[in-house]
């Protein structure tokens, strides 16, 4: 992710619906160029590394995705703030994206926890992430405060390493089918 990767994620950004369960909301130009910033400091720092998620049948930036909560000595690393267009909603973007980083975490990384963190009121990201074979773990009361003052509660889903090869394969499935 760099600064000239802006105007496409502003593009791809532009609904408003992307952001109804993000903390951000980088609906313009000025507030995407302070979200791109904070990812790349924190990228600088080695706590996170954001990408851009680009489709490759037509090369266009549809969203973004990252590791954070990045724990080296522990060997564990968080996936999330993710989000997508609206166009890639229900595809395999989203478990493809996914497969790569977790392949990436266990395989090269040797990574023995690759959580999830979503809202508690986001179902559709929690039916997401549990058909990507992760495995609920539990849920965070009053772990954030939303954009609109209220209190979210967080609910973490997993995989661990031992679960890796299974998960790995299903995802493999869903890819080819």
């Amino acid at each position: 992710m760099r600064p000239s990767h802006a105007p496409a994620l502003l593009e791809a950004g532009r609904d408003e619906g992307i952001w109804t369960w993000m903390p951000a909301r980088p609906l313009t130009a000025e507030t995407m160029d302070r979200w791109l910033e904070k990812a790349m400091h924190a990228e600088s720092q080695g706590r996170e590394y954001p990408f851009v998620v680009v489709r490759l049948v037509d090369n266009r930036v549809i969203g973004s995705t990252r590791y954070l909560d990045v724990q080296g000595d522990d060997r564990t690393v968080e996936i999330g703030w993710t989000w997508y267009a609206p166009d890639a909603w229900g595809g395999v973007v989203n478990p493809e994206a996914k497969y790569l980083l977790m392949r990436h975490a266990f395989d090269d990384w040797h990574a023995i926890r690759v959580a999830l963190k979503t809202d508690i009121n986001n179902l559709h990201s929690q039916a997401a992430i549990k058909k990507l074979g992760a495995r609920y773990e539990g849920t965070l009361r009053n772990q954030r405060i939303r954009p609109d003052g209220s209190y979210r509660d967080t609910v973490i889903f997993s995989v661990i390493e031992s679960e890796w090869p299974a998960v790995k394969a299903g995802l493999e499935e869903r890819l080819r089918a």
